[in-house]
């Protein structure tokens, strides 16, 4: 008999898509902001890469061995997580933060919660911001031998003047991979012409930022100011690399919008309110913990149930 011909459980759902494809379509995408990071920073930023992928992927192989699990690692999740959780360290880091977040993504995001599909957050920001809390100085450092000075974010906090073109390039201080505006939405446009994200939640992300920032950021329509601040920072990769996540994120299209009007308005308040001046890894990680409430009242009811015949 033929396989169509079998009925299962929903969800009734043919797709040529595999999480291999999808996490290999988001590897490739996150190249460009990667090679430009190891170039911006030097071979260090390459040997932090390399060591936080190794911890995530070495993790995830050994916790399947002594639990007896399927080998998941082909599908291609914990490179992805030690990528993105790369991308967000400062260059300056000693090598093992890159090992000791990585453990923690896979083993106490990931995998004790059931493994790709099961967390509650994701695995990467969950890490950084694990690493945030414990090794404060370590992770605020942001001094190498390319930049000595402050974190153009910070200087804008401060008062201070910055050239919002090196920002858009990526000829800045920062994480590894959150420099250069252009190479992140170069690596975003891929996704999107491959229809692996859509424009729902960064689009409703950073306009609600915008317009946060315009109201309570005390510059009102200063163009210069706001274009630092989209620049800056984790934003522009938290939008489109991140708040996207197909596991934390909300499945309903309703409940996206809200997703990401909730991250703007949060990375707002953190920005402008907080001491620091960043604030993207906080709103998503407290996104993700509200995505089940969003997903309550957003969830279409069914037929017979309150529901409206398709």
């Amino acid at each position: 008999m033929s396989d169509l011909m079998k009925v299962s459980s929903n969800p009734h759902i043919r797709s040529k898509d595999s999480t291999s494809r999808i996490m290999l379509a988001v590897i490739i995408a996150l190249l460009p902001t990667t090679i430009f990071g190891i170039y911006n920073f030097g071979i260090r930023a390459l040997l932090i890469v390399a060591i936080t992928i190794a911890s995530t992927v070495l993790t995830e192989f050994v916790f399947e061995k002594i639990t007896k699990r399927k080998n998941t690692i082909g599908d291609l999740s914990a490179v992805v997580t030690g990528l993105l959780l790369a991308l967000n360290l400062p260059v300056s880091v000693p090598w093992w933060i890159g090992a000791v977040g990585g453990i923690f993504a896979i083993l106490v995001v990931k995998m004790l919660f059931g493994g790709l599909g099961q967390n509650f957050m994701n695995p990467a920001l969950g890490a950084r911001c694990f690493l945030l809390i414990s090794f404060a100085p370590i992770m605020t450092n942001f001094i190498c031998d390319a930049y000595t000075g402050a974190t153009p974010l910070a200087a804008v906090k401060a008062g201070e003047n910055v050239n919002v073109l090196d920002m858009v390039i990526g000829r800045t201080s920062g994480t590894i991979g959150e420099t250069s505006m252009l190479c992140i939405v170069l690596g975003a446009c891929l996704l999107i012409w491959l229809e692996i994200i859509d424009l729902r939640i960064p689009a409703t992300y950073i306009i609600s930022f915008v317009v946060f920032m315009v109201l309570f950021g005390g510059h009102g329509l200063d163009r210069y100011y706001i274009s630092s601040q989209l620049a800056g920072g984790g934003l522009m990769l938290g939008a489109f690399f991140m708040a996207t996540d197909y596991v934390t994120r909300p499945v309903t299209k309703k409940g996206q919008y809200i997703y990401g009007i909730f991250l703007g308005l949060l990375t707002g308040i953190f920005r402008v309110c907080s001491a620091s001046a960043e604030g993207v890894s906080y709103a998503i990680i407290l996104g993700n913990l509200l995505v089940p409430l969003i997903e309550r009242f957003t969830l279409p009811k069914a037929f017979g149930k309150g529901g409206e015949r398709a």
